[in-house]
């Protein structure tokens, strides 16, 4: 199995990072940098959309659906996002108020849904773990959003914190034991020159382990894939996952699952 890892460079406009040639079959990702006063201009025909504001103020058009100054962070580690779910078949425009970053998120779908524009209130906030694995999980479009195979958020750790921990996967159709999504991850840190790492194992042949800068995109089509942070650092990650059947059913790796005790 492959597992792909890109590092995202900081040019203006939209540049692609995961597509259709990685080794996920139904994730699309990349980055939207667009300098004060320049517009975007987007539509997916059998593809639903997730916007997520990194940083900056962008006023939005959804076809007849219209939001004015939305994002009000400077960066990932000042507070929750602004967000828009896009359907199929929806064209959308960004117009950029000040410098701004956006995290562009798809998935193969045929669903009829509306636009849904995400504010900072809607997004449910979660804190897991205890001790040092710890975290702060941003649930930004989730089962509460009429979509059909997305789902997004934010994960934040805490300098020397592990996250996706205990060591968790889903990539077998067992429900209600396990669900079957693949993933993304998206990091940055803070400051922006530490580093962390993640481990993608499984049980059987497969153990990466990768040392991960600020605006590295990781994919994970399958396996176990715990985060760690080094002291004085704190990362980021935007979380995507995509299946056939939209439910978030991870399973821990039983060697470890004993620390949730």
């Amino acid at each position: 199995m492959k597992i792909e890892g890109k590092r995202y460079i900081g040019k203006s406009g939209y540049i692609p990072l995961i597509n259709g040639y990685s080794d996920l079959k139904l994730l699309n990702f990349g980055i939207l940098r667009l300098r004060k006063g320049r517009r975007y201009r987007a539509i997916l025909k059998n593809r639903e959309t997730a916007l997520v504001v990194l940083s900056g103020r962008i006023d939005l058009k959804c076809d007849r659906y219209r939001w004015a100054s939305i994002g009000r962070r400077k960066d990932v580690f000042s507070g929750r996002a602004f967000a828009l779910y896009v359907p199929p078949g929806f064209e959308y425009e960004i117009f950029a108020i000040t410098d701004s970053e956006i995290a562009i998120c798809s998935a193969p779908g045929n669903i009829k849904s509306v636009p849904r524009l995400i504010r900072p209130l809607d997004i449910r906030l979660r804190n897991v773990g205890k001790d040092n694995f710890r975290r702060k999980v941003y649930d930004i479009v989730d089962e509460r959003i009429e979509a059909q195979t997305l789902l997004v958020g934010e994960t934040i750790n805490a300098p020397g914190n592990w996250s996706s921990y205990p060591p968790h996967k889903h990539d077998r159709d067992n429900l209600p034991e396990e669900s079957d999504l693949e993933e993304l991850y998206f990091f940055k840190l803070y400051p922006p020159d530490g580093f962390g790492v993640i481990r993608i194992y499984d049980r059987r042949k497969m153990d990466k382990i990768y040392v991960i800068r600020n605006n590295d995109v990781v994919t994970i089509p399958e396996g176990y894939h715990p985060v760690g942070v080094i002291p004085g650092y704190k990362i980021y990650y935007l979380w995507a996952l995509a299946g056939k059947k939209r439910i978030m059913k991870p399973r821990d790796d039983p060697e470890y699952a004993w620390v949730k005790k």
